[in-house]
């Protein structure tokens, strides 16, 4: 393996923890509806409690609102109870046959938990990305240690790996802030 393998690897290594950092910010909800949300709730039907989506069709009307249609006429004020009885503190409103379901806004302190979480997977991608770079210099010196390569090589491949790195982690930095600022819209 040569000097410009070792770089062309560890940068394409360094890609990837980014990408599964976007992977994992992805996941974390910043205070929009998702129709998801309603999946564990039982509605009375017929009297087997039965998972919202089996009686109604439940999808979004906006970013912070998921409407809920049910398919039986009355199954409307059943739906209703059932969504008000959950565990997720959520108030639905009729409106003829169509319910409205406003997404709460979520709280100061939850916003804050959240960004704790994102500035922590930043940090860890920031670790995976300082580890790569520590074993490109290994990988490097022994390269060096076997007389593959001179010492001056080994000096601007250690330059340039710091390059990358500083490249790398700048990006981890705005992708992390990126998302802070999603989580901290009102």
């Amino acid at each position: 393996m040569s000097i410009a393998d070792i770089k062309k690897n560890t940068d394409n290594k360094m890609n990837q923890s980014i990408a599964a950092l976007g992977q994992h910010l992805s996941k974390i909800r910043t205070g929009r509806a998702n129709p998801s949300l309603l999946d564990s709730v039982m509605v009375d039907y017929y009297g087997n409690p039965t998972p919202i989506g089996q009686v109604a069709n439940v999808s979004l009307l906006d970013a912070r609102t998921i409407s809920v249609q049910p398919w039986e006429k009355g199954m409307g004020p059943k739906i209703e109870k059932a969504i008000r009885d959950s565990d997720l503190g959520l108030n639905p409103s009729s409106m003829g046959e169509l319910i409205r379901v406003p997404m709460p806004p979520m709280s100061e302190e939850r916003r804050k938990e959240l960004t704790k979480v994102v500035r922590n997977e930043g940090e860890n991608a920031k670790i995976a990305v300082r580890n790569l770079r520590r074993d490109a210099n290994e990988a490097v010196k022994k390269l060096v240690k076997d007389k593959l390569a001179s010492e001056d090589d080994q000096k601007r491949a250690e330059a340039d790996i710091q390059k990358a790195t500083d490249k790398h982690i700048a990006e981890i930095d705005k992708v992390i802030a990126a998302k802070e600022q999603e989580i901290l819209a009102v």
